[in-house]
């Protein structure tokens, strides 16, 4: 793959050159490649269609777990969270103990490699809200609480240059990878300004179905906003919002 430079850029094919435009600039790459029945019917490309086979299914629980928290990842992503997500998701596959090359699963895999994952690496939770908090899940009530400590936020922030208020949200799911299906409760709190007055506890209750048999999933973050004159001004953008998975409990599976 090459960059294309010059005043012109092209865009299209010409002889065995393909010209296009991506999110890196304007590139050039040679056609060409094995042919696709090659690939599905030669025992020689085994090992490929085993790795297609995986990178499908953790295209598959990445696209699942993004739709599931879809509302809060809209201006708390990176353009790049999707094959980030990928990645974490084929290490989850990789994990798997009991099934083949080729047949492993989320399911089967070890999902707590899920754990911390940033939704926005640009904004990292961790690197952004420093006060402590606590999750607690009930599978038998389907009960999920998301409890923040008191703290001041000049103090335990760090926050964009100009936003003078953020919210607190947190999202709890129960997913199932093998049907392609979730549940999920979605909470926000009221703006809070960011000065130095002791912000009191706060808690947010989550109720999903009891005595589920998918993988219960928890996100935190923070939205920032400025308020000016008493209008709401959201940032947008790459390097704001936040979003982290901070629980996880994987359902066990059936003999």
């Amino acid at each position: 793959m090459a960059k294309q430079k010059g005043i012109v850029k092209l865009s299209g094919t010409i002889g065995d050159v393909s010209f296009y435009k991506s999110q890196d600039g304007f590139l050039a790459r040679e056609k060409g490649g094995i042919d696709k029945e090659r690939i599905k019917n030669d025992p020689a490309f085994q090992r490929t269609r085993e790795n297609g086979q995986e990178f499908g299914r953790a295209c598959k629980a990445g696209r699942l777990l993004r739709t599931t928290f879809r509302m809060l990842l809209q201006n708390s992503k990176d353009r790049l969270v999707t094959s980030r997500l990928t990645k974490s998701m084929m290490q989850v596959i990789k994990s798997d103990p009991t099934n083949l090359r080729g047949e492993r699963t989320i399911k089967a895999g070890d999902q707590s490699k899920l754990m911390g994952f940033d939704f926005n690496v640009n904004s990292k939770l961790g690197s952004t809200f420093y006060s402590p908090y606590e999750v607690a899940m009930n599978r038998e009530t389907g009960a999920i609480n998301v409890t923040i400590a008191e703290f001041v936020p000049e103090q335990m922030l760090t926050a964009p240059i100009g936003v003078t208020h953020f919210s607190i949200v947190s999202g709890a799911a129960i997913i199932d990878y093998s049907t392609e299906t979730f549940e999920v409760s979605l909470r926000k709190t009221e703006d809070i300004p960011i000065n130095n007055q002791l912000q009191s506890i706060i808690q947010q209750v989550h109720e999903l179905s009891s005595n589920s048999e998918g993988d219960m999933y928890v996100t935190l973050g923070l939205e920032f906003v400025e308020i000016v004159n008493g209008i709401r001004y959201p940032l947008k953008g790459t390097s704001t919002n936040c979003l982290c998975i901070v629980g996880l409990e994987q359902s066990a599976l059936s003999e």
